[in-house]
């Protein structure tokens, strides 16, 4: 039988709002002593059902889950599902309100840019570093020296103080020390984000070797469900601090785009943007489905007429909108881009856009939307990202019974006019 890796009971992690520690000293001392007896925090116990109430928030609430050794398991949800904060328990960063959590061998862990780096020490003396705190010596981290450095591209910088890296030379340099390193766990949260195509795909290759050459177990978190379908073999869904679904990859992902891509007709951009390489000289603030008045759902022959509002830091005559059009099941189906170029004006600002609909294959689609403009180096700049922009709907026919169940697995995305017979 296969061996436990991790073993997570009844997990929960509550936070205060707005405060640190119990408010006195006495309910400091009440809930220090109820964490040493593994008792019930009498300041923090607030129920189960809700994530937040008062002030007091369940980031995890109740989770469960045997990881075997040798396993790459995908982690997906929404932003705020708890995914990091999971991690995190894992990685020993924070503790556990309640709940146990058995770990079976050494864990590497990267859960941001520059993870467990010392800014002041060079590269190489970030590898030692790294390396005693896995418990190896000097010999042993000195025999995996040269092919830490050489996989991490860095090799020219490798005695420069880490403070002076660009955030793609943390990111190569921090996943070869994880990568590399004797561990049994490698946890990786979103890190591939910033690091270029062709070491992603290195990344990928080397994590997909350490589960299935070297027998390491892999937990990684990703908003890109490409990567996790090339990785993983068992994708774990959560959803406001619970497990939602745990199996097949595939029913993972379209169990969450479903749950992601909620159909609405006004989107207020109101989550932080997390993407390191926006100038955020434009910034998203709504999008509104201007020609229905339910639900967004089309038919053959509409288009998507909306009205974006947008707040810019100077006037500008070169800002280009592009959307990503994505399946439910997270396939690209296609992109659009405005032309001729958008002018806005500092301040707030009211754009009319029209999505074309007419080739696109019925189903449920997500749209990215993404302002941009080109730089005199012919460069795209990117001022603003919204993932899950706006989600809508197209049918062939508002009669259920004529409206084609649309097979994209076999057929794909685009649905090309009648073929013509010419006698």
């Amino acid at each position: 039988m296969q061996e436990n890796a991790i073993v997570i009971k009844g997990l929960k992690k509550q936070y205060r709002l707005g405060q640190i520690g119990g408010g006195t000293l006495t309910a400091d001392l009440q809930s220090w002593w109820a964490r040493v007896r593994h008792k019930e925090d009498p300041n923090s116990k607030i129920g189960t059902d809700q994530r937040l109430i008062g002030q007091a928030f369940w980031a995890l609430n109740g989770i469960d889950l045997e990881i075997k050794k040798g396993e790459a398991i995908g982690i997906i949800g929404g932003n705020g599902a708890g995914k990091s904060t999971m991690l995190k328990i894992l990685s020993r960063i924070t503790a556990p309100t309640e709940g146990s959590v058995d770990i079976y061998g050494r864990i590497a862990s990267m859960l941001e840019v520059g993870t467990g780096f010392s800014p002041e020490m060079t590269g190489r003396e970030n590898i030692y570093m790294n390396g005693a705190i896995l418990g190896m010596t000097k010999a042993e981290i000195d025999a995996k020296m040269e092919d830490i450095i050489e996989f991490s591209e860095v090799r020219e910088f490798i005695d420069t103080p880490v403070k002076r890296y660009s955030s793609g030379m943390y990111v190569k340099l921090a996943f070869s020390v994880a990568a590399h390193l004797d561990s049994e766990i490698m946890i990786m949260d979103e890190v591939l984000a910033v690091g270029d195509m062709a070491f992603q795909k290195k990344c990928l290759d080397k994590m997909r070797d350490a589960a299935t050459v070297q027998g390491k177990t892999v937990l990684y978190v990703s908003h890109n469900m490409n990567t996790i379908r090339k990785l993983c073999d068992r994708c774990i869904v959560l959803d406001q601090g619970r497990i939602i679904f745990d199996g097949d990859v595939e029913e993972a992902i379209a169990l969450y785009m479903n749950n992601a891509a909620e159909l609405h007709l006004v989107n207020n951009f109101d989550a932080e943007r997390k993407r390191k390489d926006i100038d955020r000289k434009v910034h998203l603030d709504c999008l509104r489905i201007m020609n229905k008045d339910e639900h967004p759902i089309f038919y053959q022959g509409e288009d998507i007429h909306m009205q974006v509002e947008l707040t810019s830091k100077c006037n500008a005559q070169d800002i280009t909108f592009r959307m990503t059009i994505h399946s439910a099941d997270d396939a690209r189906a296609g992109m659009a881009t405005t032309r001729p170029c958008v002018t806005v004006q500092e301040g707030t600002n009211s754009i009319q856009l029209c999505l074309p609909m007419e080739w696109l294959a019925p189903g449920k689609y997500f749209v990215d939307l993404v302002a941009y403009s080109v730089n005199e180096y012919g460069h795209n700049q990117l001022h603003d990202v919204v993932e899950l922009a706006f989600a809508f709907e197209k049918l062939i026919s508002a009669d259920e019974n004529n409206s084609m169940v649309w097979q994209h697995s076999w057929w794909g995305y685009v649905m090309f006019p009648e073929i013509q017979v010419i006698q």
